[in-house]
């Protein structure tokens, strides 16, 4: 069984508006292995980027994380702080997003833009340093970002439970005297939580912040003696050189001596001339043609699919182990899109990469899933492998969605998906998809349907799974265009 790289658990993520609280991702979960592409799918709006910059922490400030968790690596990345963080987002989870003229500064050059990451950590002692101090300053910094983290809870918390008593008062569930007990309440306990983790606060930190002032003047110590020792190395070899070559005008001398130098230059900083040689590397392995040339120029003289090659460059820069690409290939043709999809799909074999992949395009999925999540109104409707998905879905939006796929050789109408998505302010009390579903049952405007097991690897949420419902058939439209459409897309059905 490959390694879970990434685990995502219960997720709730919710967002204050003018107008009201704004259920983005409601309750969701899913794994990543190792070495695998795991493609989340679904209409605008859906939650598919909400996800995504959950995962990275790079939310609006209006955002609320009312539940769940992260796992990686052991840790939820949810309750640490923005130093340790710092070490994950790009190094170890890194981000291609949907429009790269967006994501990249237009005034400055392409090539300072792919090495600035390289450059920002070049001093390599100084590097050395913050290695050294890492697990006493991010364990002190967490202890902060606990206490940070868990009042942001009970203040959002509060908001949300002063938003569902305005609700209640509104729809006549209690009186407006009953709702201003219980919000008076709420703040009572509030600030008796925060005074606890304040104090929490105070019991922790001072030996944390002993413990870490101790490690940064023993790292201090360590990086002089590790200067010393390679300062005093490079001097016994000038030394020996010295005496090795009688002729110290000879070109063999001055080759030996440059040599010495750059090496001992390599052991302290990352010099420019390395940053520049890694970045014309990785851009010839994202297929820019002649990159020494192009690494002077800037993003208005690259095409699109060529500045998405340059967003993929700048992500993998730090060798990251996790790759989220969010709808990549969105502002790009057909053809270019091809190129860029067989690019991922090349990279993240060379490199052992884990992919999250989001997109609304079915057509994408199919040459690059090994499994799918479906997504609708924040909710994952369906899971399973890619096969699974394709050849035997079970959920009414599932086959919504492959019935709009473009089919050439089919004499069918292409299918669109009547109304609209519903609003997130106001979800539904049942299943969110009912009211654009032709098959949909009275139930599934009363309740929320949970995930039915289809096999160990394949859910849906729909009732028409219940053992009590009646049987319907996957329509024959989305059964013929599958046949047609994806016995070309990569995906077989043994």
């Amino acid at each position: 069984m490959p390694e879970k790289k990434l685990e995502v658990k219960d997720l709730r993520v919710t967002f204050k508006t003018d107008h009201g609280l704004v259920q983005a991702v409601r309750d969701i979960s899913f794994d990543l292995y190792e070495g695998e592409t795991l493609c989340i799918v679904g209409e605008s709006g859906s939650g598919k980027s909400v996800t995504s910059k959950t995962i990275m922490q790079i939310l609006a400030n209006n955002a609320i994380i009312e539940k769940g968790s992260i796992i990686y690596e052991g840790e939820n990345l949810l309750d640490i702080s923005e130093d340790e963080f710092y070490k994950i987002r790009g190094h170890k989870i890194g981000m291609i997003f949907q429009d790269p003229l967006s994501s990249l500064n237009p005034i400055v050059r392409i090539g300072h833009q792919i090495t600035e990451a390289t450059l920002i950590n070049a001093n390599k002692l100084k590097q050395r340093y913050q290695d050294l101090i890492s697990k006493e300053l991010i364990e002190y910094k967490n202890v902060i970002a606990h206490r940070d983290i868990n009042v942001k809870k009970e203040k959002d918390n509060y908001f949300l439970i002063d938003a569902n008593l305005k609700k209640d008062v509104e729809k006549g569930i209690i009186s407006k005297a009953e709702a201003n007990k219980k919000l008076k309440e709420a703040k009572v306990q509030m600030k008796a939580n925060i005074a606890k983790f304040d104090l929490e606060l105070k019991e922790k930190s001072p030996a944390l912040k002993e413990a870490l002032k101790k490690r940064k003047a023993e790292a201090k110590v360590e990086v002089k003696e590790y200067k010393e020792k390679i300062y005093r190395e490079h001097d016994e070899k000038i030394k020996k050189i010295n005496e090795e070559y009688y002729d110290h005008s000879s070109e063999e001398y001055k080759k030996a001596i440059e040599e010495a130098n750059v090496d001992l230059i390599n052991k302290t900083k990352i010099t420019k001339a390395v940053a520049r040689q890694r970045a014309i590397d990785i851009m010839k392995e994202v297929g820019i043609p002649m990159p020494e040339r192009r690494f002077r120029q800037y993003p208005f003289e690259f095409s699109g699919g060529m500045r998405q090659r340059i967003v993929i460059a700048i992500a993998l820069t730090a060798n990251p182990d996790v790759l989220i690409c969010d709808e990549p290939t969105t502002a790009l043709d057909v053809t270019i899109q091809a190129q860029i999809l067989e690019l991922i799909n090349k990279i993240k074999k060379e490199r052992g990469l884990s992919c999250i992949f989001i997109t609304h395009d079915l057509g994408v999925v199919a040459n690059m899933a090994d499994r799918v999540a479906v997504m609708y109104a924040g909710k994952i409707v369906e899971y399973g492998t890619a096969r699974e998905i394709f050849y035997d879905p079970r959920h009414p939006y599932t086959w919504a969605l492959l019935s709009s796929i473009p089919d050439v050789d089919s004499k069918e109408k292409l299918d669109a998906i009547p109304g609209t998505p519903p609003d997130m302010i106001y979800p539904p009390k049942g299943d969110a998809f009912a009211a654009r579903n032709k098959y949909a049952m009275n139930i599934d405007f009363e309740a929320q349907p949970p995930l039915f097991k289809v096999t160990d690897t394949h859910y849906a949420a729909t009732w028409l799974l219940h053992p009590d419902a009646p049987k319907v058939e996957m329509p024959k439209i989305v059964s013929e265009r599958i046949k047609n459409s994806l016995s070309k897309g990569g995906i077989s059905n043994e």
